[in-house]
């Protein structure tokens, strides 16, 4: 059986995945039993926790030794990215790509967008997520390790962790410049209607709220890659240089979809009201081509010293006739004008 199919997580209530990498480099799983009897001399120590979870709570709250304030602050509703310095370690606190919603993706990208919540120190990493929400950026991460290619450090597992978070959020925005290169197709083929309009403010809410995220989410990595936590190699910082220019490279394509959204909302408007133009330049044509006879009708119909030719047989033919006559006369009149 391959390591991925032996990837078990949430097993236990509360507790996702817990991995101790011995002094020796090696790397295994624990469970809530053998969390709680860690010790530092152990190893370095991940414990990935579901937030909303009593279980992990009570444990992390009483049991952890984790500051009661950052224990409150880590599992708060609140998730705008940031990093807080607590002497020499750190809470982070990071948005990645909600796998979950993958297969019944919502409109918003509020809701593909989840928190990780992170206390790291030199000897242990405890992150916590949303029990409904899943992070393949993590996944990957943890796959790596136990195939014995992924950090062995605070510093690089700090690292790493961003910079998946990171990567996973570009193939995110990949996707919405693909959908809005769609809708400028749609667009230059004429394709107005109403799942248009809904399709291109869907692609303007998901740049919006993934831009609002990613610009605290810049500041925080820019922090983060200048801090002076000791176990904060230059190596690990070097890293989160790379992981911060790429998600300025990301910020800035967002910057660039959401002016392009906005030209799109307005070729639409135009699109639309050229069609509207259009229709009431046939309905004013039509009206033209038919009033000249239907003047011609009127003052025949007037009355007045008695109705001409109503003593001939002929004569409603020969009116008829005048009548439809008029009509491609009017038209190529209003043709030449360039009416129609």
């Amino acid at each position: 059986m391959s390591i991925d199919q032996e990837l078990h997580a949430g097993l236990e209530p509360g507790l996702r995945f817990a991995m101790l990498i011995g002094p020796d480099g090696a790397v295994r799983d624990l469970r809530w039993s053998e969390v709680e009897k860690w010790r530092p001399v152990d190893g370095f120590l991940w414990v990935h926790l579901e937030r909303d979870e009593p279980t992990a709570k009570t444990w992390l709250c009483e049991h952890s030794g984790v500051d009661p304030l950052v224990a409150m602050a880590l599992t708060a509703e609140e998730s705008r990215p940031r990093v807080e310095d607590v002497g020499d370690s750190l809470m982070v606190v990071l948005r990645g790509v909600n796998k979950a919603r993958h297969g019944e993706r919502e409109e918003v990208a509020e809701t593909e967008l989840v928190p990780i919540h992170i206390w790291i120190e030199a000897d242990r990493c405890i992150s916590l997520r949303d029990k409904d929400h899943s992070l393949n950026a993590l996944r990957d991460l943890r796959l790596a390790m136990m195939m014995g290619k992924g950090p062995r450090t605070a510093g690089a597992l700090l690292a790493r962790i961003a910079e998946k978070v990171v990567d996973h959020l570009g193939i995110l925005t990949d996707e919405i410049e693909d959908g809005i290169s769609d809708l400028e197709d749609r667009i230059g083929e004429g394709l107005a209607g109403t799942d248009l309009r809904e399709d291109i403010a869907s692609a303007r809410r998901k740049v919006v709220q993934l831009r609002r995220y990613l610009a605290p989410q810049r500041d925080a990595l820019y922090r983060l890659r200048h801090d002076d936590a000791s176990w904060l190699d230059p190596e690990a910082k070097m890293r989160l240089r790379e992981v911060n220019d790429r998600l300025i490279r990301h910020i800035e394509d967002l910057d660039e979809m959401r002016q392009r959204a906005t030209i799109l909302h307005e070729d639409f408007t135009n699109l639309v009201a050229e069609r509207a133009a259009q229709s009431s330049n046939r309905l004013t044509a039509l009206a033209a081509m038919v009033l000249p006879p239907s003047l011609l009708a009127g003052m025949m119909g007037t009355n007045i010293g008695g109705i001409p030719g109503s003593q001939e047989p002929l004569a409603f033919l020969v009116l008829c006739g005048v009548v439809l006559g008029m009509m491609p006369v009017t038209y190529l009149v209003l043709k030449w004008i360039k009416w129609l």
